[in-house]
């Protein structure tokens, strides 16, 4: 059964703190063994951290992709084993005298669709350990190149060695690598001295709780005040509301059929993608369809009952 504790938190994460130390908080205010976070951040980065709680660890995957902003600032001319400056320095170059119109069309032309090599330092998963390990180890692997979304990059200030920047991407983009590929581009090394993530979907750091407010708030009451719903967690998600024998009906793992689910909500036609079934307040189960596949058994691509 669901309760007021399942759901999600928005957290501004402070620099110093790991994404599990602030797991960790959340676990001990909330007295809480069932937490989680969408997305993780670098011990130096700081802002939004979307942390899980109970049933809302389901809703990890829904939350992960949507586009992500961040406020960066790379230095050129130093690179570092870790692509940031917690990491050891391993190479130097000198800075070019480079006019800021110059910089501006060299991240324009970053924009879209790239193939980005994700960093030695990295979670990243390779022959079934951590890419870091061998990293820290002084093994080097080699990761695949993926690719990635730049939808959008504002530089903010040049005052060279540094320059700052705010840039939108999708899932899995490393801010980290582009500093290092933009700084190879402009002829020089680089590494990323500051990052802060502004926004993860729709939700904006602005509206977080400073991690900090936890050292100070043992009992929880701070906190579980600013607990969002599960249903109010798929903000993106196409909604469809449902009746109590149906909630019920698939609540008892009973998967709906296609002219059911077209019943509910005709406005669908020939949707596909992920939709909320909802009764009243309640997040009942995540669909993904394919209506494309309408005459087929596999319209239904996956469910998640919420219970």
């Amino acid at each position: 059964m669901l309760n007021s504790n399942d759901g999600i938190i928005l957290i501004d994460k402070n620099e110093g703190e790991t994404s599990f130390d602030v797991v960790r908080k959340v676990k001990r205010a909330l007295k809480r063994k069932k937490v989680g976070h969408a997305g993780t951040l670098d011990p130096f980065a700081t802002g939004l951290l979307v942390i899980l709680l109970g049933q809302g660890t389901k809703l990890s995957n829904c939350l992960m992709s949507g586009r992500k902003r961040y406020l960066a600032t790379m230095k050129l001319g130093i690179e570092t084993d870790t692509l940031d400056r917690t990491g050891r320095i391993i190479n130097t170059m000198t800075v070019p005298d480079l006019r800021p119109e110059e910089i501006r069309e060299l991240f324009n032309g970053f924009l879209g669709e790239i193939e980005q090599r994700p960093p030695l330092y990295s979670a990243i998963n390779y022959k079934g350990k951590r890419a870091y390990e061998f990293a820290r180890k002084g093994i080097t692997v080699d990761l695949e190149k993926r690719m990635v979304n730049i939808h959008s990059m504002d530089i903010i200030s040049v005052n060279l060695p540094d320059i700052t920047f705010e840039v939108t991407c999708s899932r899995g983009t490393y801010i980290r690598s582009l500093a290092a590929d933009i700084g190879a581009r402009l002829g020089s090394t680089a590494h990323l001295c500051a990052l802060r993530r502004l926004a993860s979907g729709d939700f904006d750091v602005n509206n977080a709780l400073d991690s900090r407010v936890m050292d100070t708030d043992p009992e929880g009451e701070t906190i579980s005040g600013r607990i969002i719903s599960l249903k109010d967690a798929l903000t993106e998600m196409k909604e469809c509301a449902i009746d109590s024998t149906a909630a019920k009906k698939i609540s008892n793992g009973i998967k709906p059929g296609i002219d059911e689910l077209i019943s509910w909500e005709a406005s669908l036609g020939d949707y596909s993608g992920f939709i909320k079934l909802t009764h009243g307040s309640s997040l009942v189960a995540i669909l993904e369809v394919n209506n494309l596949l309408r005459d087929s058994k596999e319209w239904l691509k996956n469910i998640r009952v919420f219970t």
